[in-house]
């Protein structure tokens, strides 16, 4: 850590001394999912008909990316863009990481979160999971949750709490609500009623739009509860644009379930690989030419770096 903290005094007087390791990282198990939420690039890709590579790591990648992080990492989160309980590989991978004492994080749709599955996650450890529920009636849900079951979901949940009381487990379990116009109406019951639906924490969390210069239908009607805000040009920007130094460039990435080493979780078209893990070690990616001029890009002037430009970091 003394070591980053180091590289970044470094990177803000614009010298580029990159030689520490990051402290967390973003595993993907799995790279397609079953639904089709419209602000998702990979639920788009299904509505479209696209054909999506039903792309799994396989556990001989990620003992790979685990061994070399390991001495490094705090924290792993089980999560891109992809549904992870889709890979059944899932439990062994987060008990493989528990038992070298870094952090998990899993979050899911829980669209296949039987209790079976619960069992299996919270007996291998898993220190928080994170389940996506975006209204409280069918309607709602389904509005965003394209493809999806609200019953599933709240099945899901109570398969988590029920476990976790026979486990005795510490996990967190964390239920996720976007803040969307279609669930606005149902915000206060998510206050009210999360605990009884089996979560510890609730989160409701502005949602990243895509199209959204012109408006979005999902935007919330108070703009307090949106990532964007209407300017005098008559268009929508984003609220809080990140303009100084970027920590998460500095301190994590992204390994796709393909094995591509990714900046952040916002190179959702994967346009800034740092490298491959099935060719190369972690350490090369890292500090690859590739990985390099990207830094360099962003610190020089984020808003030409298209990724950026829709997040807040």
């Amino acid at each position: 850590m003394l070591q980053a903290e180091t590289d970044m005094l470094l990177c803000r007087l614009g010298i580029m001394h990159w030689k520490h390791m990051p402290s967390f990282v973003s595993v993907e198990p799995a790279g397609f999912c079953q639904l089709r939420c419209p602000e998702c690039p990979v639920g788009q890709a299904a509505a479209a008909g696209s054909a999506a590579q039903r792309q799994f790591m396989d556990f001989a990648l990620f003992s790979r990316i685990l061994h070399e992080l390991a001495p490094y990492v705090h924290t792993m989160q089980f999560y891109f863009q992809g549904e992870p309980l889709l890979n059944t590989q899932l439990p062994r991978m987060l008990q493989a990481a528990h038992d070298k004492g870094i952090y998990t994080v899993v979050s899911t749709n829980a669209q296949l979160l039987t209790q079976e599955t619960a069992l299996a996650l919270l007996g291998a450890g898993l220190n928080r999971i994170i389940v996506s529920v975006d209204g409280l009636t069918e309607e709602v849900y389904s509005a965003y949750r394209q493809g999806g079951s609200l019953q599933k979901a709240l099945n899901g949940l109570r398969f988590l709490r029920e476990a976790k009381t026979q486990l005795k487990a510490h996990t967190c379990i964390e239920l996720q609500c976007l803040r969307l116009k279609t669930n606005e109406h149902q915000w206060a019951d998510f206050r009210r009623n999360y605990k009884q639906l089996g979560a510890d924490r609730l989160t409701l969390k502005t949602a990243q739009l895509y199209d959204y210069q012109h408006g979005n239908p999902l935007m919330p009607t108070n703009p307090r509860y949106s990532r964007y805000v209407r300017g005098s040009d008559g268009l929508y920007h984003l609220r809080h644009t990140g303009r100084g130094l970027c920590r998460r460039l500095l301190s994590g990435c992204v390994i796709d379930s393909a094995g591509n080493v990714l900046p952040c979780c916002f190179d959702k078209a994967r346009e800034h690989p740092f490298g491959n893990m099935d060719k190369q070690t972690f350490a090369e990616c890292w500090l690859s030419p590739q990985a390099f001029a990207f830094r360099r890009k962003v610190l020089e002037n984020r808003q030409n770096v298209h990724i950026c430009t829709n997040c807040t970091e």
